[in-house]
C-alpha cells in the first residue's frame, strides 16, 4: 500500500469515525429531550391525579352534605304542609 493510499484510507476512516460521533451526540440529544419529554408528562400526570383526588373528595363532601340538604327540605316540606293545613282557604300564587 503505497503513502497516497494509506493517507486516503486515514482520511476515510477519520470521516467515518467523525460521521458516528456525530451520530452518537444527536442520539445522546434526542434521548435527553425524551426523557425531559417524561418528566413533564410524569408532572401533568400527577397534577391530573391530583386534581382527580380534589374532585373525588369534592364529591365526596356534596354526598355526605346531601342527607342534611334533604332533612331540610322535608322539614320545609312537613312546615308547609302545616301552613296549607291551618288555612285550607288561602290559597298560594
Amino acid at each position: 500500500m503505497t503513502d497516497k493510499e494509506l493517507k486516503h484510507l486515514i482520511e476515510t476512516n477519520a470521516k467515518t469515525v467523525q460521521a458516528m460521533l456525530d451520530e452518537i451526540a444527536e442520539a445522546r440529544q434526542e434521548r435527553q429531550e425524551l426523557r425531559e419529554g417524561m418528566i413533564q408528562l410524569q408532572n401533568a400526570v400527577a397534577q391530573l391525579i391530583n386534581i382527580q383526588d380534589k374532585i373525588t373528595n369534592l364529591l365526596i363532601s356534596v354526598d355526605g352534605d346531601r342527607p342534611t340538604i334533604l332533612k331540610k327540605l322535608s322539614a320545609l316540606e312537613t312546615k308547609l304542609d302545616q301552613l296549607l293545613q291551618q288555612n285550607p282557604t288561602d290559597e298560594l300564587g
